[in-house]
């Protein structure tokens, strides 16, 4: 089963770094990212309700969990948003690497809004994890910033963050299945909605767009959500964590072998201090948890 966790880990990371050969080509061509968005969550939402249909689990929420997966699928929209919109200031992998650094940011949300302690592993990871955000988001070999694409992916992770936080402490009783299923479901809403009032049209134009919208769905969003869920339930959450430190990886490694993004040292640092410090971080939260758990049996 270890071994099987491990192998769904490292899947779930691969398919979720996988996110530019879609979305590129679209920009590209022009296409509205609005519908691309709509339709990558329709599709992964209709496939995880089939899944869910499957394994007979109940789709019944009460009005309190229907409003704290709302605002959850409005996260991950803004999140994907921005994201997206990142690619036009930074290359895929920059951006993608910047990105992975929301559990430092959940790590920042839980010492200033929940008053959780900040180990010295913590800060190391802070101080590591943001200098190679800086070094990424250099321009060229000089020391200007390209700020407005810094910008636009902290917002990014900003909001990936705040969606953990929100999971981790709404206390939501339904499984990971079923919150995947909603958040897709009202992330899919959120562009309905922005496309409507933008007047955009929601007509597929040829079967080859259709087909790549199915793709994308189930590679980038099914199978990394329940590649995820799975590799939780068999090795746990720290080394699934860690395993996720492939997402920006893949993305970079695409990003370079097919897009031809330069292999520079700045990417080579960055990444890797980023890499570090979110690893540290995890690392971090896992001997905090330990200890908490240990002074619990002490006291009873």
């Amino acid at each position: 089963m270890k071994f099987k966790g491990y192998l769904l880990g490292i899947l779930s990371s691969v398919s979720y770094g996988l996110i530019p050969i879609f979305i590129l080509p679209l920009k590209q061509a022009k296409f509205s990212m609005d519908i691309t968005l709509f339709y990558r969550f329709l599709f992964s939402a209709m496939m995880v309700g089939g899944y869910l249909l499957y394994s007979k689990e109940s789709f019944r929420i009460n009005k309190k969990e229907a409003l704290i997966l709302a605002v959850l699928g409005i996260c991950y929209a803004l999140s994907s948003e921005f994201l997206f919109i990142g690619y036009d200031f930074l290359t895929p992998g920059i951006a993608s690497t910047v990105l992975f650094i929301y559990p430092v940011i959940v790590a920042l949300v839980m010492f200033f809004f929940y008053k959780e302690k900040l180990t010295g592993l913590s800060v190391v990871s802070l101080l590591l994890a943001f200098a190679g955000v800086i070094i990424l988001c250099l321009k060229g070999e000089g020391f200007e910033i390209n700020f407005a694409g810094l910008g636009v992916v902290m917002l990014s992770s900003l909001f990936y963050a705040l969606y953990m936080v929100i999971v981790n402490k709404s206390g939501l009783k339904v499984s990971g299945f079923k919150l995947s299923f909603y958040s897709m479901l009202f992330t899919s809403g959120f562009f309905m909605l922005k496309s409507s009032v933008g007047g955009q049209s929601f007509v597929i134009p040829s079967v080859h767009i259709f087909l790549s919208f199915t793709v994308f769905a189930f590679l980038t969003t099914v199978i990394s959500s329940l590649c995820l869920v799975y590799a939780i339930k068999y090795i746990g959450s720290t080394p699934t964590a860690i395993l996720g430190a492939l997402e920006p990886v893949v993305a970079v490694m695409v990003s370079v072998l097919i897009f031809h993004e330069k292999f520079t040292g700045n990417l080579l640092i960055g990444i890797t201090l980023i890499l570090m410090g979110v690893i540290l971080n995890v690392l971090s939260d896992s001997i905090k948890s330990k200890r908490i758990k240990v002074n619990r049996l002490k006291n009873t």
